[in-house]
């Protein structure tokens, strides 16, 4: 899938694609992104995603994704699409977002300015879109390390409070609460 990011430094949107996360795209992972990482004091400095993939990559609940840009991978993503629901209504499905990493030349708190923007946004917006396509609603769920929280809630999605199941994270969801049968028919 065709999508743009916006290049910081000039200012121009740039063409990159959203697709199925691929052995290149792992390699890249290995190769650029893990040992500026691992000099970093980012919350995810051990995320193997190499590791990640062989564990759950064949898994028929697990979905991963990367976004590439000028040839290299600038966002990672793992959703899980059966298994979760909803905090708010537990009779209804989401997405839950495993994992979500931008590259690290991506990161304010690493470089700045960054070398591109959206990546994030962009790989949290087509969970919404998977879950969408699944007829979940658009409802999307996650667990947030603690410097993301603003980021979650920048993109709208719902604090629903710390999870002490999940080391104490903060539980994000995107919710759309359906129209009852009452509302449908008061409005026609």
């Amino acid at each position: 899938m065709e999508i743009q990011l916006l290049r910081v430094r000039d200012g121009q949107p740039v063409n990159a694609e959203l697709s199925a996360l691929n052995d290149q795209h792992l390699a890249d992972f290995e190769t650029f992104w893990k040992n500026r990482l691992r000099s970093s004091e980012e919350e995810d400095v051990y995320w193997d995603w190499v590791k990640k993939n062989r564990l759950y990559g064949s898994a028929p609940n697990f979905e991963s994704y990367a976004i590439a840009c000028e040839q290299m991978t600038q966002g990672l993503m793992m959703i899980e699409t059966r298994g979760y629901r909803s905090w708010a209504e537990p009779h209804r499905r989401l997405v839950y977002v495993d994992y979500l990493a931008t590259a690290p030349w991506n990161r304010p708190s690493l470089q700045n300015p960054p070398e591109y923007r959206s990546v994030g946004s962009i790989l949290l917006r087509f969970a919404r879109y998977r879950s969408e396509e699944l007829g979940y609603g658009g409802l999307v769920g996650l667990h947030a390390l603690p410097r993301a929280k603003k980021f979650y809630d920048k993109m709208g999605m719902i604090d629903c409070g710390q999870d002490p199941e999940k080391q104490n994270l903060t539980y994000f969801e995107w919710y759309r609460q359906r129209p009852s049968v009452m509302d449908v028919v008061e409005s026609v």
